[in-house]
């Protein structure tokens, strides 16, 4: 089972609550605390309540035009050199346990499934034929296609935050290394609510922001690293209800999201109302029609994929104080 991760933060307090029925969620509601005041003394180093850069401003590589020149050649090695330090199926495996796929009729989409990763998880225990693949990147979605065991599934390119689908479409909802990407984290969750049917679940996997400083530094960067009390923020203004959040880690982590990981928790909200989200939103934040200044894209291209590879060396780096670091002693 993979560790939980920590994120510390100066004016909000994540309390476990324990229950014999499911003993690994985090829930979010009756345990927050967003009184001025300090949180008790915790283990390891702890990062203020917002970002550095707002998330209203957008990363280097959180613009779509970007990220889909990003993604057409990180695809090549996506699934062998980020995966294996960020992703792996043990992480993949315990973060959909909350999704609650526990019927092959189960209609699920994967949204941002790019190469198909996530949805090899989803489809040990769903139909192929009940499973929808969507992503921007046609690049990520020809391995998705070349993927045995995704041969049935449905695969669209498409955008997280303006989803194809009817409003009440589907049982389950799930994205998993997407929100990074997406210009407007909150229009993406509000889709979400908007295409799950009466009754239907949410599971939104993603980053949770490094408390080290130059982790911070890059993920600034690069793409959204939003807090967790963000994530739960997000489900609960688009309309969820029963919001959860797991937080999650490889074996070899310990704990301490001092360094900081992509993958670092797995949100969780149930649709209690059929229909279209109660929350309204004015226009797009990013108008992918109009025309990019070339010099500005480019500087911004290779400034984003500069702090990318940082977080290639991060798992890296772990990995080998693992290896020396006594057993017990967090790193």
């Amino acid at each position: 089972m993979a560790t939980y991760m920590l994120n510390g933060t100066e004016n909000l307090t994540l309390t476990r609550v324990v229950s014999p029925a499911n003993p690994k969620f985090l829930s979010s509601r009756p345990k927050i605390n967003f009184a001025m005041k300090r949180a008790p003394k915790m283990v390891g180093p702890r990062c203020s309540l917002s970002s550095s850069r707002p998330v209203s401003q957008p990363r280097f590589i959180q613009h779509k035009k970007e990220a889909f020149w990003f993604y057409r050649f990180l695809s090549i090695v996506y699934d062998h050199v980020i995966n294996p330090g960020h992703w792996t199926e043990d992480m993949r495996d315990d973060a959909l346990e909350p999704a609650d796929l526990y019927s092959k009729k189960l209609k699920t989409v994967d949204v941002g499934g790019g190469t198909g990763f996530t949805t090899l998880g989803i489809v040990k225990h769903v139909d192929p034929k009940n499973v929808t693949i969507l992503d921007q990147s046609p690049h990520q979605l020809a391995k998705a296609r070349e993927k045995e065991p995704l041969k049935e599934c449905t695969i669209i390119e498409g955008d997280a935050e303006d989803l194809p689908f009817p409003t009440d479409t589907f049982d389950r909802y799930i994205s998993a290394g997407s929100i990074e990407y997406w210009p407007d984290p909150q229009r993406g969750i509000k889709e979400a609510y908007r295409v799950l049917r009466l009754g239907g679940l949410a599971c939104l996997i993603g980053p949770v922001y490094p408390t080290f400083w130059l982790s911070r530094f890059f993920a600034d960067m690069w793409m959204l690293f939003p807090k967790e009390e963000e994530y739960i923020e997000w489900f609960k203004k688009a309309g969820f209800q029963d919001v959860k959040i797991k937080r999650i880690g490889p074996k070899w982590y310990r704990g301490v999201r001092r360094h900081g990981l992509i993958m670092g928790c797995s949100v969780t909200g149930v649709k209690r109302q059929s229909g279209d989200s109660p929350l309204e939103l004015g226009p797009k934040k990013e108008d992918v029609s109009k025309p990019v200044n070339p010099f500005v894209f480019l500087m911004r291209f290779i400034l984003g994929t500069i702090a990318a590879a940082y977080y290639v060396l991060v798992p890296i780096y772990m990995w080998i104080k693992d290896q020396i670091v006594p057993k017990g002693q967090p790193i």
